[in-house]
């Protein structure tokens, strides 16, 4: 397999040719070797979601030309269907803020873009992964943002409807079992009778309670860290940025995100 090299600002490095990803995902490929959890797809996904909410927003402020703008959405759509998802190949293991899974998001974004553009792969040239594609941004803020997308699309179309599937099907047993006579059992001996339906209505109850608690945990997981950059205050992005970019990201998904 050859390879290309790729530069940032610690100097050049080599990185496989078939590949998207450039210089900071192959170091850290290089530097953190620590097992093999990678990043959930549902994760990739999110970041999929939030670069191209982050184009958008940054052509329709003026700050990304048309041209780039489509180029990145493009590619981040790929990302977004999962036909991207060799090009992530990094660990959990990593710095605190993520900044390596965000760069690998910049970096393969930006590549796929270049090629559509018809450019060179690793030239950063028409699009780059920092300037164009994490435009207005940063590990700080991306990071929390796409855990805050992938968890919400998961509670939201997978967790709660098994759970309350689980819930009315126990529920339906409950009532079909509720002549049933049984004897419950304390501190491992028999104790007094209940019905079946009885014992199947307090699980019935523990789930009930489990749905409320994951409802009530929703409105906090809809607001977003987007827009504050690096220390929460916003530099180096449009006063709008964060709003907008919020009001994307729900226009893609279909939830209702708002800026935190």
């Amino acid at each position: 397999m050859g390879t290309r090299v790729e530069t940032d600002t610690m100097g050049p490095i080599e990185v496989p040719a078939d590949r998207y990803w450039g210089a900071q995902t192959q170091r850290s490929l290089q530097h953190f070797r620590i097992g093999g959890d990678r990043f959930p797809r549902e994760l990739i996904r999110a970041f999929g979601l939030l670069k191209k909410a982050c184009a958008l927003v940054n052509r329709d402020l003026g700050l990304l030309p048309p041209e780039k703008a489509r180029a990145i959405v493009q590619a981040a759509d790929e990302v977004i269907a999962g036909t991207l998802d060799e090009h992530f190949p990094l660990v959990v293991w990593q710095t605190g803020s993520g900044t390596q899974t965000n760069m690998n998001a910049n970096e393969v974004i930006a590549n796929r873009a270049i090629e559509l553009l018809g450019g060179q792969l690793g030239s950063k040239k028409p699009i780059h992964p920092n300037d164009d594609v994490n435009k207005s941004q940063s590990s700080n803020d991306t990071f929390p943002t796409a855990m805050h997308i992938a968890t919400v699309e998961q509670l939201q179309g997978r967790l709660v409807p098994a759970v309350r599937r689980l819930r009315d099907t126990l529920d339906a047993k409950a009532q079909a079992f509720a002549e049933i006579v049984k004897i419950g059992r304390t501190h491992l001996q028999d104790a007094v009778p209940l019905t079946l339906g009885q014992e199947i209505s307090g699980w019935v109850s523990q789930l009930d309670h489990a749905l409320r608690h994951l409802e009530a945990a929703m409105p906090h997981l809809y607001e977003l860290a987007i827009g504050g950059t690096a220390v929460g205050t916003g530099l180096n992005a449009h006063p709008e940025f964060g709003e907008r970019a919020a009001k994307q990201i729900a226009a893609l998904t279909g939830h209702p995100f708002v800026s935190a």
